[in-house]
């Protein structure tokens, strides 16, 4: 597939990598905000956004399930994506004389056995790329950054550590996002997984009753996900995953059953189940 794939952060992040390991013939477009990278996609200006919705280590994105149902896209798949971490310096600059280390402050979290072992300072920053980016910008001696591999070809520097992170089963989950539908159903034999938001009736016990149908009719449930709506707390949505395509039999029953006990209800996605679900 061509055209411009929207991200949110700066060139060199790891959504760019997610990017261009998914789709390589595209042009990744870096967007400050989440806001931002959904709208690109909304007004035709990327056909395709990568967003990131959680990470095996630092949990969910919670800026996203509230932008899902409120942009009209379509999630038309999910990649998901090995995060590592590179320690990179200015050219020439030796790892005994690096003092400080900035980057994003979940990134400096997930490489806290490096940073003490070399006993040097931390400071924050906005964005990984952006901590190579400021480094590239400003060249310092004593200090190194925490990015990305890309970002180090992108700006310039040297890696002077690989894959310094803590747990090397740190691992993002990304969702394919488009303003069209799937031009394409998934292959009929190919797992799949349907997303969709809901919000209950105002009734006893009706999210119990609303989720009962998928118990009753064998459907797994892979994600069920609560946020608040316009920060009001009566206005509770729940963002969900299942199994299967709304065609199915099962899913098709368990659907009518939520719809009974819910005022609002969204399908956002029916799409191919990632390969990397069924490693072990």
């Amino acid at each position: 597939m061509t055209g411009r794939i929207a991200f949110q952060g700066e060139l060199g992040a790891n959504s760019h990598e997610a990017c261009t390991n998914a789709f390589p013939a595209m042009q990744p477009v870096p967007h400050a905000s989440f806001e931002e990278a959904f709208e690109a996609v909304k007004s035709g200006d990327c056909q395709l956004g990568m967003i990131p919705v959680e990470n095996s280590i630092a949990g969910r994105v919670d800026q996203v399930h509230h932008l899902l149902p409120s942009f009209g896209l379509k999630i038309i798949g999910e990649r998901f994506k090995p995060i590592h971490f590179q320690l990179m310096a200015n050219p020439g600059v030796k790892l005994e004389d690096v003092k400080t280390v900035s980057s994003m402050t979940i990134a400096l979290g997930q490489c806290r056995k490096l940073l003490r072992r070399l006993k040097v300072a931390t400071e924050a920053a906005g964005d990984t790329a952006g901590a190579a980016r400021q480094l590239a910008d400003k060249p310092d001696p004593t200090r190194a950054a925490l990015a990305p591999a890309l970002a180090a070809q992108i700006y310039g520097l040297d890696i002077l550590l690989r894959d310094v992170e803590d747990e090397h089963n740190n691992t993002t989950r990304f969702l394919v996002m488009s303003a069209e539908d799937q031009p394409e159903s998934p292959p009929f034999t190919a797992p799949c997984i349907t997303s969709f938001v809901f919000r209950v009736r105002n009734i006893p016990a009706a999210l119990y009753k609303a989720l009962g149908g998928f118990a009753t009719n064998g459907v797994n449930m892979i994600k069920l996900e609560s946020y608040t709506e316009g920060g009001v707390f009566s206005a509770t949505f729940f963002y969900v995953e299942v199994d299967g395509r709304p065609e199915d039999l099962a899913l098709a029953r368990a659907f009518e059953e939520l719809t009974f006990f819910s005022e609002k209800f969204e399908i956002l996605g029916v799409y191919p189940a990632d390969p990397f679900r069924s490693r072990g």
